[in-house]
């Protein structure tokens, strides 16, 4: 494969990044985004421990689905064997994002998921965001990052839950991805759930006994945007 073939990968790459701490979702290295080419098998994610202020579009690694690096110079993130999984087992993310953004982490290590309290939440999906079960310690001592994505993809399974209706998760004791059918995609997801994080933060520790929403009102703010009947938004030209 010719490294002028995966340029615009990479420039999508890096600029999707680069979008994270602008959004207040990372501060120094503490994140990263991988975009697909599944054309090609490959997908490109940001390098280790390299600050944003002085990365460049050249600094990104691409990585085939075994984690074989097929171009860069420097080492992928440490998180890119959850990125592989993640791709091989959610056939429609395009691209992923994973923060340790303030109030999305702190609900991952309270080991709690979300649920619905309003209708900014039940406008993006009509489920609480779900939080994995701690990692046994089997797990964390062998293939650490690859069992991260084991524990998102057993969650879902467990949970009957499709990965296209519900488009971010948290790691329990860890923190929160999120992905959707491209990078754009999935940095709005991201932004998403530290908002309706934080929402959800503010209303345990203003209500004495926070109620979960309605059925009906989830139903219809979910079915008005996302439904087939949906009317949110304007109408898209055929």
């Amino acid at each position: 494969m010719k490294k002028n073939e995966l340029k615009s990968l990479k420039e999508e790459c890096y600029e999707y990044n680069m979008l994270l701490p602008s959004l207040g979702l990372v501060i120094y290295t503490f994140g990263n985004l991988s975009c697909v080419d599944r054309g090609r098998g490959v997908f490109a994610i940001k390098p280790s421990g390299v600050p944003y202020e002085t990365m460049s579009w050249q600094d990104i690694v691409v990585l085939d689905f075994d984690c074989t690096i097929i171009d860069g110079r420097l080492r992928p993130s440490s998180d890119a064997k959850t990125h592989a999984l993640l791709y091989r087992n959610f056939n429609h993310a395009g691209g992923i994002v994973h923060t340790h953004s303030t109030y999305a982490t702190a609900w991952a290590q309270a080991c709690r998921s979300v649920p619905i309290y309003g209708t900014t939440h039940a406008d993006h999906l009509n489920h609480e965001i779900p939080c994995t079960s701690l990692m046994s310690d089997a797990q964390i001592d062998g293939d650490y990052e690859t069992e991260t994505g084991v524990q998102i993809v057993e969650t879902f399974a467990k949970l009957h839950l499709s990965p296209e209706d519900v488009q971010m998760v948290l790691v329990a004791s860890h923190g929160p991805f999120a992905w959707g059918e491209s990078a754009e995609k999935a940095v709005y997801n991201s932004k998403v759930l530290e908002e309706l994080c934080r929402m959800a933060q503010l209303t345990e520790s203003l209500a004495r006994k926070p109620e979960r929403m309605k059925d009906s009102l989830v139903q219809k703010h979910y079915e008005r945007k996302h439904g087939t009947a949906a009317y949110y938004g304007q109408e898209k030209k055929k």
